[in-house]
């Protein structure tokens, strides 16, 4: 007979055993959880958004008094794939690692629908159509993103958060400031962006005054003591379509890699500089942006070329009075200087096969050597006893149209010709007393303009028969309006009251101050790449 021996424990024992039990399930429940978390946390780096929650529930409607002020955005930059509408532009410049890594952060629809923030669906597309039109009371970092942060040159500040164009200053938990704008579309080719007027535009300049050091001191009027700034605050709107504000990140990324070259006199250095500026203003380590020679001063004769490091890209200028060749000649009573209208300037190596070149002559056509035409002007072994500059102009603009189809390679260069830029000298010329000082306002009425320049007539003539695309920068009538934006007086800082004096009887009525005109100038040569370009600026 089998005894079987069973053991009874106490319903005390039983119900102690359970909780000890349960209490390491639970606890190694945890642990795996918290394991996880930690994983998965540690596996989204850059690109993903990383959002940590405190506590068991997320208020869904979110109020305009929560602060995400624990939220940090680890990403460079955001691209746009459905919204023609909106794009994101980081205002930080990162390494080229960072920036392969950093493309895209994700948003749903729901998690930006007006009235609330869902925070677990930070998952599709922050820029979809919907998403991004009413972000109603989102905050972040001590800062609220308005329904009007989509206005292109508006700026949102709340608290220490600043959403704008121009700048944000983030204060707050935020490791990367953005600011949202409106999308860069192709601009449709049909429009003329240069038939248009200026209108006032507050959110000027593109940089600050006196912020840039590469504006050589001629230029920069307001290092030199003009008093006024208002000729900084207008923007160019064309009649029958809009133009977008110079993206100088977007500009940037499209060149990278490139070479943009400005050819020309010392109004094209006007434009270089003036590009340089805006591009430099939107790098954070302002030391990556340099002269590869290191030279400071740009008005002597040469080729200069500023590096953007990050981007592996130059914007370069090659200074060529009249884009053909100065030359001399050795005649019976000994050698004269003369300009050989039938050969390119012997710098076009340095250029002609640049992504982007940007040619202008048209100033020095108008001195007293050029403009007499006598023993002056060479073809061949001939110098041409008498030739109007007119005749001669056109001869020396044929010879860099049939250059330009021999030697420039039209599916990878785009060639811009930007037009002659109107001088506003009153009582006299540059030379003779002509003045412009004391000038603050613009000329607000068309029919006090002058007439088109007899000299783009002379390229209105040439491009069409060019087999190369050439797109022509008409700002002729746009620089007519400008009178007060001239250096005048303000060429260089003033000690004593004779050199005032000397200031007031030789004015410069014919360059910019910086930053100015050529700002917009070259806002719209963006526009023109946006309009007709090719590779990059298709997208």
């Amino acid at each position: 007979m089998e005894c079987t021996k069973r053991t009874t424990f106490s319903e005390h024992f039983l119900s102690y055993r359970t909780k000890i039990l349960s209490g390491f399930t639970l606890g190694l429940v945890a642990s795996l959880v918290f394991l996880t978390l930690l994983f998965f946390n540690s596996s989204f780096k850059i690109p993903k958004l990383q959002v940590f929650l405190q506590g068991s529930q997320f208020n869904r409607n979110y109020s305009s008094s929560s602060s995400l002020s624990s939220w940090h955005f680890p990403f460079s930059s955001f691209s746009s794939n459905s919204n023609p509408n909106a794009s994101v532009t980081p205002l930080h410049t990162f390494d080229e690692e960072q920036q392969s890594l950093a493309r895209e952060v994700n948003a749903t629809n729901e998690g930006l629908e007006k009235g609330k923030t869902n925070l677990g669906n930070f998952t599709g597309n922050l820029l979809d159509r919907g998403s991004v039109d009413e972000v109603g009371n989102f905050s972040v970092g001590k800062g609220n993103f308005s329904e009007n942060l989509l206005d292109r040159d508006r700026v949102v500040k709340d608290g220490n958060f600043s959403v704008g164009r121009s700048g944000i200053d983030g204060k707050g938990n935020s490791s990367v400031a953005v600011a949202v704008e409106k999308s860069i579309e192709r601009i449709d080719e049909k429009c003329d962006i240069f038939d248009g007027n200026w209108v006032r535009d507050e959110s000027k300049p593109y940089y600050p005054l006196g912020s840039c050091p590469f504006v050589d001191r001629d230029f920069d009027c307001h290092l030199n003591g003009r008093p006024d700034s208002d000729y900084v605050k207008w923007k160019w709107k064309p009649s029958k379509c809009d133009i977008p504000s110079l993206n100088a990140t977007d500009f940037l990324e499209k060149l990278r890699g490139q070479r943009l070259v400005f050819v020309g006199d010392s109004l094209n250095r006007n434009m270089w500089e003036s590009m340089v500026c805006i591009l430099r203003q939107s790098i954070s380590d302002k030391k990556r942006v340099h002269e590869i020679s290191g030279k400071r001063r740009f008005k002597k004769k040469g080729v200069y070329s500023f590096r953007f490091e990050d981007y592996n890209c130059s914007v370069d200028f090659v200074s060529s009075t009249f884009i053909v060749r100065e030359s001399t000649f050795k005649g019976v009573n000994g050698s004269f200087e003369t300009l050989r209208l039938d050969l390119m300037d012997e710098k076009t190596i340095r250029y002609h096969d640049a992504e982007i070149i940007v040619f202008n002559t048209g100033h020095w056509w108008t001195h007293e050597k050029t403009s007499k035409g006598e023993d002056y002007y060479q073809e061949g072994n001939h110098v041409h006893p008498r030739l109007k500059v007119l005749d001669a102009y056109k001869r020396a603009l044929t010879t860099w149209a049939k250059w330009i189809d021999s030697n420039v390679d039209a599916n990878r260069t785009h060639v811009f010709f930007r037009g002659y830029s109107v001088t506003h000298f009153s009582g006299g010329q540059w030379n003779s007393g002509g003045k412009c000082h004391k000038e603050t306002e613009p000329i607000y009425k068309g029919h006090h303009l002058r007439k088109y320049p007899s000299k783009m007539r002379v390229l209105d003539y040439i491009i069409p028969k060019m087999k190369t695309p050439v797109i022509y920068m008409n700002i002729s009538r746009m620089t007519d309006y400008r009178k007060d934006a001239h250096p005048s007086i303000y060429r260089m800082e003033y000690k004593t009251e004779a050199e005032w004096a000397t200031a007031e009887q030789h004015q410069d009525c014919s360059h910019w101050c910086l930053p100015g005109v050529p700002d917009t100038w070259n806002e719209l040569l963006y526009a023109s790449l946006l309009q007709y370009g090719k590779g990059n600026w298709k997208t």
